[in-house]
């Protein structure tokens, strides 16, 4: 909970410089890093998300695809979920979110 609370209040300072005129310099996949964590607390509403870090993005000719690996945690259990949004490059209209559960050992390779 604390790892999602830090990235809520780091956005929340990114919006106030903004609006503020100071350039915080949000990087580009943060819009995406917000959507991931939304999806994730939907699909498993009782877990915390205790970590969060961006793959990487694959850009196609017309769609792209956001990766993200979560580690949640609910009640003793543990485990990592990795997430790919799909998205049309003009638009950025979401075309499909994929989750993948993963084991400590594959979520630290990928």
């Amino acid at each position: 909970m604390k790892v999602v609370k830090s990235i809520f209040i780091l956005f929340l300072m990114e919006v106030l410089f903004l609006a503020a005129g100071i350039d915080a310099q949000v990087p580009p996949y943060a819009k995406w890093g917000q959507v991931a964590m939304k999806e994730t607390k939907k699909k498993y509403p009782q877990a915390d998300i205790v970590d969060y870090q961006h793959i990487g993005r694959e850009t196609g000719t017309s769609t792209s695809i956001e990766k993200f690996k979560l580690w949640l945690k609910e009640d003793t259990k543990e485990f990592g979920v990795l997430i790919d949004i799909t998205f049309d490059n003009k638009s950025e209209e979401i075309i499909k979110i994929d989750f993948s559960e993963t084991t400590r050992e594959k979520y630290n390779q990928s």
